[in-house]
């Protein structure tokens, strides 16, 4: 059962909640706007993680103790982070998709939604039953359950106001991306590519749930929302047009149609462009002997018209993905970064594969593709003028064929980054990343479509990068405009929470063990505060003001890709698409649990 515990040393007191304004766009806009909330996933449209608060800054932040702490009562793992919105906290669990109105003025529960779902959707979830966050807008929480149900709810009483199908678990589509408002609409997207789902992004309407538009990652043009005319991509050192049936082509026969490419990630928006960005995933299945050709647009970044979701230009950074670098990643949007000396607004990108881009976002123009980490071997670079990653053959499973064990591939197939959120401080302009430091070895095998049922083909195992620190993670902090790390602070064990900078010089995260860190913004070998949850942390951290007083919080509750082996109690070392073995030692560490934690100065 939920509970929350108020300790002495940390009282929240009153704020009135914000008017609303007509338009949710401005509305939303105008709330991210004020540091006071924290009313995206990831603090505002641009993804950056960022907050204006300082308040807590890297002289006290040391001072840090917990205010108080809110149990969700589901014991699975717990990624996004709570919502702020005015005098109110909102936050989620995972399976079976918990909601919790809190008022920050006594911490007690103003409502509870719990849905009744289906729970032959759990073994169709990969991996582990996560679930990444609310959204808010027009006076409504927008929850994107696992059955795939949109849900709108009454942000005052948590009483439904519509209910939309998203897609169908019996073909192996399920939800776990956060939804996110732009505009008059909310934009979700589909999970499934281990299961052979196609995957989309679709609009609703955020008063009535209409669908207004959706859009397909592969197949044909008009399904896929794409001009072979007006949609541009990276070709030859400069952007042309992408051409008629580009996805079609680079299949064979009617693979597209199981395809991947799904968009379980996050999503940004520039109003300025009305352009909306994010990743679609691996192809499937994850035996490449199967499906030859680019498999495009699986592996893509994508800009799209919000008003009619066409497509503007879309940029394929691993071409017949052999490794399972999905591309989900999300999409930070920064202004004035220096780019070869001339500045540039711009969409900065860490995907799986373990390259750091930065796109001119208007155009989708290639600026930057460099490794941000050092061991990544699977290619030697990215070609500037193709913009083709050069594949090692040693390390190409397509090369070695099916039934072969390809080994010592760097990253692993959970990537340099997976979804975990990084953050940019536009006081410097760098950026923050939570990554991954592990290799694998992979086996793929061939492997029969059936719907519902897994489509993965392939065995893998992971371990931490060989010759390295000896740890299975670093916390980074990167410069887009050259691809360059420029500091990178080690860690025991994969860094799986998203990222927090802030006015105050500090940036902090979560590690797997449990701990929530704080570093020096500019110096991030710096640590300042070191605080012990009660589970391993792959939820992001949070900030926001209250009364006066600047709060930071986070979810704790082991699960997810790494911690799936201890979530699920799956014990063989290739279970778990390879994790458990790989992350075995964290049982050493954490135990556990859904445990909202805030902290505060005294």
């Amino acid at each position: 059962m939920a509970s929350i515990r108020t300790y002495k040393w940390g009282v929240l007191l009153g704020l009135a909640a914000l008017p609303g304004v007509a338009f949710a766009n401005q509305e939303v806009i105008k709330l991210t706007q004020d540091s006071k909330n924290w009313a995206m996933q990831a603090g505002n449209m641009q993804n950056q993680r960022y907050s204006a608060l300082k308040q807590i800054n890297k002289d006290n932040v040391k001072n840090l103790r917990v205010a108080w702490t809110f149990s969700t009562g589901v014991l699975r793992g717990h990624e996004g982070g709570p919502l702020v919105i005015g005098d109110m906290l909102y936050v989620h669990s995972p399976f079976p998709n918990k909601v919790f109105a809190i008022s920050l003025a006594d911490q007690q529960i103003k409502w509870k939604y719990e849905p009744r779902q289906d729970p032959t959707v759990i073994p169709v979830m990969c991996c582990d039953t996560v679930n990444r966050g609310l959204a808010y807008a027009d006076g409504k929480i927008f929850l994107q359950q696992a059955d795939t149900n949109l849900v709108a709810l009454d942000a005052k009483t948590g009483k439904e106001v519509w209910k939309v199908k998203n897609g169908d678990p019996k073909k192996g589509e399920t939800n776990t991306n956060a939804p996110h408002v732009f505009k008059d609409k909310v934009i979700t997207g589909i999970s499934g590519g281990e299961f052979g789902v196609r995957g989309f992004v679709a609009a609703y309407d955020i008063k009535s749930g209409r669908q207004v538009w959706k859009a397909y990652s592969t197949g044909p043009d008009a399904e896929m929302l794409m001009d072979p005319d007006k949609t541009m991509t990276w070709t030859d050192g400069k952007m042309a047009p992408v051409g008629r049936d580009s996805s079609l082509k680079t299949w064979q026969g009617d693979q597209w149609k199981i395809g991947g490419g799904t968009t379980w990630g996050w999503y940004s928006y520039d109003p300025k462009l009305n352009l909306m960005y994010y990743g679609s995933g691996n192809p499937s299945t994850w035996n490449p002997v199967q499906r030859p050709g680019d498999n495009k647009w699986s592996m893509t970044i994508w800009g799209r018209d919000v008003d009619t979701g066409q497509a503007k230009w879309v940029y394929q950074m691993t071409p017949h993905d052999e490794w399972d670098f999905d591309g989900v990643n999300e999409m930070i949007l920064a202004d004035g970064v220096n780019v070869k000396g001339k500045p540039r607004n711009v969409l900065v990108h860490f995907d799986r594969n373990g390259f750091g881009y930065t796109l001119d976002r208007s155009t989708g123009q290639l600026l930057v593709a460099e490794k941000y980490d050092p061991k990544v071997n699977w290619a030697t670079h990215v070609d500037m003028k193709t913009g083709r990653p050069q594949v090692v053959a040693k390390y190409s499973t397509q090369a070695q064929g099916a039934d072969v064990n390809t080994k010592q591939i760097c990253p692993a197939a959970l990537g340099t980054k997976d979804q975990q959120p990084a953050a940019y401080n536009p006081a410097n302009k760098m950026f923050y990343v939570p990554t991954n430091h592990v290799c694998m070895d992979y086996e793929p095998f061939k492997v029969e479509y059936t719907a519902g049922q897994p489509y993965v083909g392939a065995t893998l195992s992971m371990f931490p990068a060989p010759g390295s620190h000896g740890g299975m993670g670093n916390f980074i902090m990167w410069d887009a405009g050259t691809g360059k790390i420029v500091k990178s602070k080690p860690e025991k064990f994969s860094v799986w929470s998203g990222a927090l900078v802030t006015a105050g010089g500090i940036a902090c995260y979560g590690t797997l063990e449990g701990y929530v860190k704080c570093v020096d913004a500019n110096d991030i070998s710096k640590e300042l505060y070191k605080f012990k949850t009660p589970s391993g942390i792959i939820g992001n951290l949070n900030t926001w003001q209250y009364k006066g007083k600047q709060y930071i919080g986070v979810l704790s509750g082991i699960g997810g890709w790494a911690g799936i082996g201890l979530a699920a109690g799956l014990e063989k070392d290739t279970d778990g698409l390879g994790a458990v073995g790989g992350y075995k030692e964290l049982k050493n560490f954490t135990e556990l649990g859904g445990v909202l934690t805030v902290f505060v100065l005294p």
